[in-house]
């Protein structure tokens, strides 16, 4: 009932969707007219601007995240599992999210339905910060792709390049490395792992809203009792 009057924050709020992994719930905050780089504030669940984009490069798919995902404990070992490197920690956020569709969407902060079909094994300074590779649901040219194979080799470079390079100033040394291409099976493991590592962080958020609301409800009660009293 409180959905139906407030907005619900988009990481925490909007459900996942009941056919995860294999279709997830996307919730965009860029798109790639964008000249600037938006996303959620985790606070207060609205976008902001994070920075403007350095160069000319913008991103070539839509972007943003998975609701009802965190990328921790398991997606860290998940990562360091398939590279074989140590020291790897997740990064704290949602799990990112980038969608190909033929049909031009013009503005960000909605939500999609979005296929995986795999995903590029990304690491920002000793991050794992996944980012899942998806075409958007019932779309009518992408939506036959149902693998990273299938995909032109040309979107995945230009998808490859806008990540290795958007936060890259000439002359800096590299931030981030990609991996791996990895394709559908693999995202869904990834999905599933930054599932669990937000199951074991926000996983009570319910409940303990459901606690909050009662102590709220009991002390509104208690101050009417003692008003009337006076």
């Amino acid at each position: 009932m409180i959905g139906l009057r407030y907005k619900s924050h988009p990481w925490h709020g909007i459900e996942i969707g009941e056919n995860a992994p294999e279709v997830v719930t996307s919730f965009i905050e860029i798109i790639p007219s964008d000249t600037v780089k938006y996303e959620i504030d985790k606070v207060t669940g609205y976008l902001k601007v994070d920075r403007p984009q350095k160069f000319s490069n913008i991103v070539p798919a839509l972007y943003g995240f998975v609701p009802q995902t965190y990328c921790k404990q398991r997606v860290a070992e998940y990562c360091m599992k398939k590279t074989g490197k140590k020291g790897i920690v997740g990064d704290s956020d949602p799990l990112d999210i980038c969608i190909l569709t033929e049909r031009e969407i013009t503005h960000g902060n909605i939500t999609v339905q979005a296929v995986p079909i795999g995903g590029f094994r990304m690491i920002d300074g000793g991050e794992a910060d996944d980012k899942i590779i998806a075409v958007l649901q019932h779309d009518a040219l992408y939506g036959r792709w149902d693998d990273v194979a299938k995909v032109p080799p040309k979107i995945i470079d230009r998808l490859k390049h806008y990540f290795l390079t958007y936060k890259q100033l000439p002359g800096e040394k590299e931030h981030c490395e990609i991996s791996h291409v990895y394709g559908r099976e693999e995202a869904l493991d990834v999905i599933e792992a930054s599932r669990k590592d937000y199951d074991e962080v926000y996983g009570d958020l319910e409940d303990v809203m459901s606690m909050t609301l009662l102590e709220a409800m009991n002390f509104g009660q208690r101050q009417q009792e003692i008003l009337r009293g006076l």
